[in-house]
């Protein structure tokens, strides 16, 4: 996925607003923004994202207002959090941080346009009807592919020619888990990688995670 591409897509969808607004409608368009992550971990992408969107003529503060809901690593907030975007009646919720958020964006509202980037295949999870005709309230990116799978774990051996076993950290509450690790066992399959499959939903699980034994994977 290009920055270009996803403030595009975005663009376009602020755009369209004021040709369905209602009465109701603030003035100023207001989006919401919805994240997996922490404010601290996305700051290189919310200022690459703020200065795109500047570029097509949306200021924050100026002409564009925007509703920042974090889940800190916890997935088990992110209903709550967007029911908190939806009760505010934003004008487009922009969902990152993986395909969970944007899951669950579109659970609680089939109205609001819903933007997301990340993740593997959001037709599998219900986002959208086809890539090319997604239909529905949500529209966005993606950037993870088989190719992309393989390439890292070459990458891998390239760099560490004497690791028996490389770890593939998963998050056990994205609905991504099942797809990537089934790209990961095949690319894996196909150069005789050994894995070792660690979950983790948050930091806090990550000592734990990392101290139990070994379970290969072929």
């Amino acid at each position: 996925m290009r920055r270009r591409d996803f403030i595009n897509v975005l663009s376009g969808t602020i755009a369209a607003w004021p040709l369905a607004a209602s009465a109701q409608q603030p003035a100023t368009p207001v989006v919401g923004y919805l994240s997996s992550g922490t404010s601290a971990g996305f700051t290189p992408f919310l200022r690459a994202f703020q200065q795109g969107l500047s570029e097509t003529g949306y200021v924050e503060g100026r002409n564009v207002a925007f509703q920042y809901r974090w889940a800190e690593g916890h997935e088990d907030r992110l209903r709550a959090l967007v029911a908190d975007l939806v009760s505010r009646q934003v004008g487009v919720i922009v969902a990152t941080g993986g395909l969970h958020p944007a899951v669950v964006a579109k659970a609680a509202t089939s109205t609001i346009p819903i933007v997301f980037t990340g993740g593997s295949d959001p037709v599998k999870y219900g986002l959208v009807a086809s890539l090319a005709r997604p239909g529905g309230n949500a529209t966005g990116a993606i950037n993870f592919s088989p190719v992309v799978t393989a390439k890292r774990l070459e990458l891998l051996r390239q760099l560490l020619p004497s690791g028996s076993t490389i770890a593939v950290l998963l998050n056990p509450t994205d609905p991504n888990n099942e797809a990537v690790l089934r790209e990961v066992r095949e690319a894996a399959r196909a150069m005789g990688q050994l894995i070792h499959v660690v979950n983790a939903g948050s930091e806090r699980d990550f000592d734990a995670a990392f101290a139990r034994p070994l379970k290969i994977c072929r």
